[in-house]
């Protein structure tokens, strides 16, 4: 999978999203913040947890920590972050580049409301050199995920 994946899969829900590529590496909320000269809130993280033999992303603005009380609660077991090869095996995107649509495997998604506060935040397209601009009613449609309170308590 790559950036061209992301952007064939969005062109058919709104051709006018169109994925940023950088030079420089956007693999970090911090670079990618920098990058895009926003704060670092507005880059959403996308996690892939695993519970057991089930796996469900995760996407929460950048300066959040999924609670993992909460997460757990989600998908019914204790979860754990998955390797570098479970995540490139689901969701066909290197760490740095996960995006939560666009996926290998079709896993449950999980949009944290920490990202309500923002008109747009900015996913990882596919690539650790990419940023898809974004709002928080484009993501539900596009990945047919729930809006969920993952912020510890």
């Amino acid at each position: 999978m790559s950036i061209d994946s992301v952007k064939d899969y969005i062109s058919k829900f709104d051709p006018k999203l169109v994925p940023i590529e950088f030079n420089e590496k956007t693999a970090t909320v911090e670079e990618a913040a920098r990058a895009l000269g926003v704060e670092p809130a507005m880059i959403a993280k996308t996690i892939l947890f695993r519970a057991g033999d089930n796996y469900a992303l995760f996407v929460t603005a950048g300066d959040v920590r999924a609670n993992t009380k909460k997460v757990k609660a989600l998908l019914g077991s204790k979860p754990k972050l998955a390797s570098a090869e479970e995540v490139i095996e689901v969701t066909g995107h290197p760490i740095g580049g996960v995006c939560p649509f666009a996926l290998k495997k079709s896993v449950p998604v999980y949009l944290d409301e920490s990202m309500k506060r923002f008109e747009v935040v900015y996913i990882a397209a596919g690539t650790p050199h990419s940023a898809l601009p974004i709002t928080l009613d484009q993501l539900c449609k596009i990945t047919s995920g729930s809006v969920v309170d993952v912020l510890p308590a």
